[in-house]
């Protein structure tokens, strides 16, 4: 990604959340994706927290990524921090893109996210 384009980004980003904020009632879902990985987290930005998050890092899906595509990968992503989510009492959310398009592995992991019951 060149230098012009992740200042882009950030400016999107920041349009974005001028708007969006999670409060505890409905938190917000970030996605960030870097070129070989996606990072999703479940923030109350009340309080400054992150109540659940998850990766293509995290141990418990380094077995199933094995031969998938990173589209595919983002989806299981979406499923995991929605499980995890749940498990923290959450069911609504707020989804921020992180100023990427609404495409390819952002929607993959959105789309896991609400196969695995998380409303947005």
């Amino acid at each position: 990604m060149s230098e012009k384009s992740r200042i882009a980004r950030r400016r999107r980003h920041r349009r974005v959340r001028a708007r969006i904020a999670g409060t505890p009632e409905r938190p917000r879902l970030n996605v960030f994706r870097s070129l070989g990985n996606i990072y999703a987290q479940v923030i109350d930005d009340v309080a400054g927290q992150t109540l659940a998050s998850a990766s293509t890092i995290d141990r418990e899906l380094r077995g199933q990524l094995e031969g998938k595509s990173k589209t595919d990968a983002a989806k299981l992503v979406g499923e995991l921090v929605a499980q995890r989510a749940q498990a923290a009492g959450i069911k609504q959310v707020i989804f921020d893109r992180g100023g990427y398009r609404y495409h390819g592995r952002v929607r993959a992991l959105a789309d896991g996210a609400r196969a695995a019951g998380l409303e947005f």
